[in-house]
């Protein structure tokens, strides 16, 4: 990853914390943006925006990390907050796509990663927000995989289970909750964003040269063993 161009939306906590850590420790060079600019430039990526400010002319990366955990009855979820979740996990992906494509054209070796959710191919209740705007992450990463492999653009997505980050906090708020999460995954314990982040790196690298139109089920075995 040394000295590749990579572009980080939501990398100042969590997953994309661990992921600007990993690929700054293997000499990557990071083009770091966020809701609140924290550490960042800002980048309001539920809104329409014409160009990203910053942008490298060549991009051999885009990471896009922003997500939402609402889990609501589905009586009590509104459709604005169907709105919000898609806003924030699919559009906001599809608008920093378009923005970067030009530059990810340039790259010899350019590689896309998306996160999903294992509530997508895993029923769970009280998800249907979530799920429904992480579905639509899984159809864009196919399709997008499939209209670019012409221009050698790998596209693929992480679905993780639950993981320790700031947004989980108040699945795992207490020891009881942590070690109820624990159980129910067959590995015995919850995600570590460095989990998640050693995925990503992987399929941002020339490791995963063949593999493009993936869904890589990062999840402690949730989605297929029981």
């Amino acid at each position: 990853m040394k000295g590749k161009h990579i572009i980080l939306v939501g990398g100042n906590s969590g997953i994309g914390k661990a992921v600007a850590e990993q690929l700054t420790a293997q000499g990557a060079i990071l083009f770091m943006y966020s809701k609140s600019g924290e550490g960042t430039t800002a980048l309001d990526f539920s809104k329409d925006f014409e160009e990203i400010p910053g942008l490298p002319e060549v991009i051999d990366g885009v990471v896009y990390c922003p997500g939402t955990i609402n889990l609501k009855p589905f009586h009590r979820i509104s459709i604005e907050d169907f709105k919000q979740e898609m806003e924030v996990n699919f559009y906001g992906a599809v608008r920093v796509l378009q923005a970067c494509l030009k530059g990810l054209k340039k790259s010899a070796a350019p590689a896309v990663v998306l996160y999903s959710t294992v509530a997508v191919q895993t029923g769970m209740g009280f998800h249907s927000g979530i799920s429904s705007a992480k579905g639509a992450i899984e159809g864009l990463t196919r399709s997008l995989a499939a209209e670019w492999a012409p221009s050698k653009i790998r596209v693929n997505a992480i679905a993780p289970s639950l993981t320790e980050t700031p947004l989980a906090g108040a699945l795992l708020s207490t020891p009881e909750k942590k070690e109820a999460s624990d159980k129910r995954h067959p590995l015995g314990r919850v995600g570590h964003p460095e989990d998640i982040a050693s995925a990503t790196v992987f399929l941002l690298s020339s490791q995963s040269s063949w593999m493009t139109g993936q869904i890589l089920h990062v999840d402690g075995g949730m989605s297929h063993i029981k």
